[in-house]
């Protein structure tokens, strides 16, 4: 064992960082997108919809 004293509130709050940043990178790879994910996302949903909508045929037909 070390001779230095040990702090155990900061190896408590050390490990709680810890634990939570883990759980963070979980929960990004699970669900998170970077915002440009999401805009260039959007933008492909919005021309596909565009572009069905230009080959739609009119009622007339």
């Amino acid at each position: 064992m070390s001779d230095t004293p040990i702090s155990f509130s900061r190896a408590r709050k050390a490990r709680l960082r810890k634990e939570a940043r883990l759980q963070a990178n979980a929960n990004a790879a699970k669900f998170g997108h970077t915002k440009a994910e999401r805009v260039l996302a959007a933008a492909q949903a919005d021309k596909a919809r565009r572009i069905l909508d230009q080959h739609r045929r009119s009622e007339e037909d």
